[in-house]
């Protein structure tokens, strides 16, 4: 990997559980004006140890309101630490929230939304009442539509006499079939530090505001003494997921077995160390396999193309082939990985596929997404292909809308972080799918920047709660199983501007749906080949996490509401 800084954010958005409660008008209204009501929707989005994420939305069924304060009281001790959209005051259970000048009057018929992260010990019952300017609620309960958030866990959607066939605007074509997905992961820390198990679980795990990370990748360190300090989290992976796999890398050899003897600033593994190094990767898979933690994919090397100052060791694409098919061997219960380089070259991985002997001893072909995409490897590797050797990126780490550190991370719904998921993360993560890579690994899991937060101070993160890049790229890893596989699909004009994979697996059709464009595209039919009994469709945009969606069923056929700017899952059963 590249040395960047390393830093994360927090998350709250829409739609878990969604209690409604009235509101009263603003109290320069008259007794009528404020019998008209207008409603608000409280919105628990997400939960983590001693904390959550909440939504609220205020509606207007009434005259304007222009300066409001709405204020309800917990009762259970939460404690709101940040919001966005206002400004807000507490004193013991009683919460005031403030507009900000940019959030302006409410109209008549029209909403405002403001989002906050809490503290809470233990419980966190909804508030049962609100009063806007002083006037409790007399409006009428929400109704959902297109702009309200969904209930967490739809039923199956049925057919009806109201929706009749369409013309589809995505067809699965499940006889045309491409790669077996390996899975979606993370770093563990490579230097010091781990997850711990709660952290571990909301990555892997497979629940409520968890991921469903399916590979976990952690490093092999040089000295056998720190191999212990991972093993926990590992384990807790093992069983925590569902069918997680492990990648360990080594940065590098002993530094008495290279030629410039130290760790960093690349240099050589010495040839006479050939089998030193192999015995040493070896001891370090049967030392996790004692402890309950089976390594399930090897690299031979983290980035040897790279030598930067710290721990690093090079290799040419001709010494990793001769060191692979004369000593892979002798690293037993695992699979070997080649080259891990730092943008997929394919010079330090041809040579090993074009070796017989070598080839046999690798399971899987490996790179890592920095340069890859402008080099034009973003795409298939036919000598991969043409030996049967799933491609896995291995690394990516960018965080770039923060410009010089402002700490745009602790803002949930912050515009160019959003950007930069969507348009620079996600659309590598659809892309490296339709080049027909098996597995994509981001960088560190824990990271303010990244799936989780890790709690610095200056970025906003709270440590272990979930983040919107986690959320975002849940939508492939939750629902993509390991051992799904991609399979073809058609789009009509009407679906143009969305980029969709389709997988098989699991009894189950998956699409995932990305919709980069400014408009949503709304009322798309989906036809798959077989009668659907059941449609789940989950959605991530700035404001929403994973939000379960409205769909409606007719026998092959299921329709969907894909919002602008967002990443959606749609699951057939």
């Amino acid at each position: 990997m590249k040395l960047h800084q390393h830093r994360r954010r927090l998350v709250a958005g829409l739609a878990v559980a969604t209690v409604t409660a009235g509101l009263a008008a603003a109290v320069n209204m008259s007794a009528a004006q404020a019998a008209a009501g207008c409603r608000v929707d409280y919105t628990v989005s997400n939960e983590w140890q001693g904390g959550f994420g909440a939504a609220v939305r205020i509606t207007n069924l009434g005259d304007p309101v222009n300066g409001w304060n709405l204020t309800w009281s917990f009762t259970a001790g939460q404690t709101v630490t940040q919001l966005w959209n206002g400004t807000h005051t507490q004193s013991g259970a009683n919460v005031t929230v403030t507009n900000a000048a940019y959030n302006g009057a409410i109209g008549t018929g029209s909403s405002v939304e403001f989002g906050f992260n809490g503290s809470q010990n233990g419980s966190n019952p909804k508030p049962a009442s609100f009063a806007l300017n002083g006037t409790t609620c007399t409006g009428a309960p929400a109704t959902a539509g297109p702009s309200s958030p969904a209930p967490s866990s739809p039923g199956p959607s049925s057919p009806g006499p109201s929706t009749p066939a369409g013309t589809p605007d995505i067809t699965v074509n499940a006889a045309s079939t491409y790669q077996t997905i390996d899975g979606f992961g993370a770093a563990t820390a490579i230097w010091g530090g781990t997850w711990s198990t709660a952290e571990t679980q909301t990555l892997v795990g497979m629940g409520p505001n968890q991921l469903g990370l399916s590979i976990v990748r952690t490093g092999v360190s040089p000295v056998s003494g720190e191999w212990s300090t991972h093993v926990n989290a590992l384990k807790t992976a093992k069983s925590a997921g569902s069918g997680v796999k492990i990648l360990a890398s080594p940065w590098t050899a002993p530094a008495a077995w290279k030629t410039n003897n130290s760790r960093t600033g690349g240099g050589k593994l010495r040839t006479d160390y050939y089998d030193d190094y192999a015995g040493h990767l070896n001891s370090y898979v049967q030392y996790m396999r004692g402890q309950g933690v089976p390594i399930d994919v090897t690299s031979v090397q983290n980035e040897p193309d790279w030598h930067p100052d710290y721990d690093s060791m090079d290799w040419s694409g001709t010494e990793l082939a001769t060191f692979v098919r004369n000593n892979g061997a002798a690293v037993q219960n695992t699979r070997l990985m080649v080259a891990e380089a730092v943008n997929l070259n394919y010079t330090y991985t041809d040579p090993t596929l074009n070796d017989a002997a070598a080839r046999a001893n690798v399971g899987y072909i490996g790179g890592h997404l920095y340069g890859t995409e402008s080099a034009g490897r973003l795409a298939p590797y036919p000598l991969a292909a043409q030996h049967n050797k799933p491609v896995w990126m291995t690394e990516w780490n960018l965080h770039a809308a923060d410009g010089n550190g402002s700490a745009i991370w602790g803002d949930p719904s912050n515009l160019a972080a959003w950007n930069e998921t969507l348009d620079d993360i996600m659309r590598t993560v659809h892309r490296s799918m339709e080049a027909n890579w098996s597995a994509y690994i981001w960088w560190y899991g824990k990271r303010y920047y990244s799936f989780i937060g890790d709690g610095e101070a200056a970025y906003g993160t709270t440590a272990g709660a979930p983040l919107k890049r986690g959320y975002a790229f849940s939508q492939y890893a939750k629902y993509v199983r390991p051992g799904y596989q991609r399979v073809a699909l058609a789009k009509s004009a009407k679906a143009a501007p969305l980029e969709v994979t389709a997988y098989r697996g699991g009894g189950k059709t998956t699409l995932v749906i990305l919709n980069r464009s400014a408009n949503a595209v709304d009322n798309a039919v989906i036809q798959v080949p077989q009668t659907v009994t059941r449609a789940e469709h989950y959605l991530t945009s700035r404001t929403a996490n994973a939000a379960a969606q409205a769909t409606t069923v007719n026998g092959g056929q299921v329709r969907v509401n894909v919002g602008a700017r967002s990443i959606s899952t749609v699951v057939l059963s």
